[in-house]
């Protein structure tokens, strides 16, 4: 690829970046640099700002159906783009191009449920509330709200905001991740092809001083945001601060019940795409996997024989079955973990730092790696690692293996694979996190349901996507009446 320079969407054009700080976007397949993309300064996020906030009287007046006839237009160009979207997420995320094209899928899912905004956008009404009074509820949009969104879903993240902000009347402002922008290029270039009104929709390219100056904007109605729950945490507080709504999705430590009435091929299998899609970068990965009696060893040795010889190399690859870690920074980040992990003296059953891709030398590869005898004080058991480890916890029985989860401090997912409507119905009832399967390994919520974890995973009121998406972006106005 030539190396492209990445530009902000500014009131319906495309606008060269002013700041000279900034950072290069490697393929981390290749250790190529594939684009430059500079941080953009104070005086362009208020440019940005300023442009939604001049769009938004006549946005917020255009009638519910007409926006919904943008999302069904917008769905349709985005499904005659799809193989480039997925291309260009596998090339600036690594991820294998079955796992981009998931992405990109599940991206143009909550597209096609803001179509139905018409719904979704509907108040409440009764009538002799009193004697002759009457009473409505209006759901009505709010203003600018921008999103600050992650590196390791590039393409669906941001469509978890800016369908629903617009649909429901509202303008938007877009802070991609600096580390993949090239994404939601392409996505504007999409979204130019619409013909939307200027200022509707706006990106702002950069780094930490943006996140900031857009967390500090007084025009700026409220923030979402996808990452690290430091960041999470300096996010919500800082949106407390200012007075913004916000909701903040920040990081994960899931654990995988495994109860020895589980059917273990099914186990392997589910475990396989939880724990290693996406190398592990995913906030609904499987981290923990706790052994409930005597299931242990076989379900090691099950999973150990199928992962041991997995295909890692580049994700354009079609027999790649595991693409590399997101960047240099992720590589090193989770090799110190697995050194960690050998300190603290859990047992490397399968040690995935050996991989080598004869072709990509330079790529940021890492392979399954599996602990065993870990204990749930262990660093490498607590912290979010972020990559294609996990760790096998044994548990004597069901009542233990609650206590490890119900101990955690995040509550992102969880799952347990069992045969027992005893103990699935105990797990969903305990379980903090608000994300939850029953022999499923990734419980994402489809589009039309809301997502979101808990505790130092979620910080806010009302999560992502679905009708509760649509409660984020309007505040509902109740008015009484009386006519003589």
């Amino acid at each position: 690829m030539d190396v492209k320079i990445v530009k902000n969407y500014i009131n319906g054009e495309w606008v060269d970046i002013k700041g000279k700080d900034g950072n290069d976007v490697v393929n981390p397949a290749t250790g190529e640099i594939i684009a430059r993309v500079n941080y953009s300064t104070t005086d362009e996020v208020n440019a940005t700002v300023a442009a939604a906030k001049a769009a938004f009287h006549e946005w917020r007046m255009t009638p519910p159906v007409t926006r919904a006839r943008y999302m069904f237009k917008l769905k349709a160009i985005l499904e005659d783009r799809f193989n480039d979207l997925a291309r260009i997420c596998t090339i600036e995320a690594g991820k294998t191009l079955e796992e981009s094209r998931g992405e990109v899928r599940r991206g143009i899912e909550v597209v096609e449920v803001m179509a139905g905004i018409a719904s979704l956008m509907k108040g409440q009404a009764m009538e002799d509330i009193a004697t002759g009074i009457d009473c409505m509820v209006y759901k009505q949009p709010m203003g600018v709200f921008a999103a600050i969104c992650p590196f390791n879903f590039p393409f669906m993240v941001p469509l978890w905001f800016l369908p629903p902000a617009i649909a429901s009347g509202n303008t938007f402002v877009m802070k991609p991740s600096e580390q993949t922008p090239l994404s939601q290029q392409l996505v504007y270039e999409i979204l130019d092809e619409l013909n939307l009104p200027p200022g509707v929709v706006n990106m702002v390219n950069g780094g930490r001083d943006v996140v900031n100056g857009i967390l500090s904007h007084p025009d700026i109605a409220g923030v979402s945001f996808v990452g690290s729950t430091p960041t999470a945490k300096h996010v919500y507080a800082e949106c407390g601060r200012t007075g913004k709504r916000v909701q903040s999705l920040g990081g994960a430590k899931n654990f995988m019940l495994i109860m020895p009435d589980a059917d273990i091929n099914a186990t392997v299998n589910a475990l396989i795409g939880s724990c290693f899609g996406c190398a592990g970068q995913r906030c609904l990965a499987g981290s923990n996997i706790v052994t409930v009696g005597d299931v242990h060893d076989k379900l090691l040795s099950a999973l150990v024989e199928k992962i041991k010889n997995m295909k890692v190399g580049n994700g354009l690859t079609t027999s790649t079955q595991m693409g590399p870690l997101s960047s240099k920074k992720a590589y090193d980040r989770v090799l110190e973990y697995i050194g960690i992990g050998v300190k603290e003296g859990a047992k490397l059953v399968l040690d995935g730092r050996g991989v080598k891709v004869a072709e990509h030398p330079n790529g940021f590869y890492i392979g399954p790696t599996v602990f065993d005898d870990v204990r749930p004080e262990m660093k490498i058991a607590v912290d979010e690692i972020f990559g294609p480890v996990i760790n096998f916890i044994r548990a004597k029985d069901f009542e233990e293996a609650m206590k490890m989860v119900e101990n955690c401090q995040y509550a992102n997912s969880g799952c347990i694979f069992t045969a027992s409507g005893k103990h699935a119905r105990e797990f969903g009832y305990r379980v903090p996190a608000a994300m939850c399967g029953v022999n499923i390994g990734i419980s994402a919520p489809m589009a039309f349901f809301s997502f979101g974890g808990s505790r130092n995973s979620f910080l806010g009121d009302l999560k992502a996507h679905g009708a509760e998406s649509v409660d984020f972006y309007t505040d509902k106005k109740v008015i009484s009446t009386r006519w003589f």
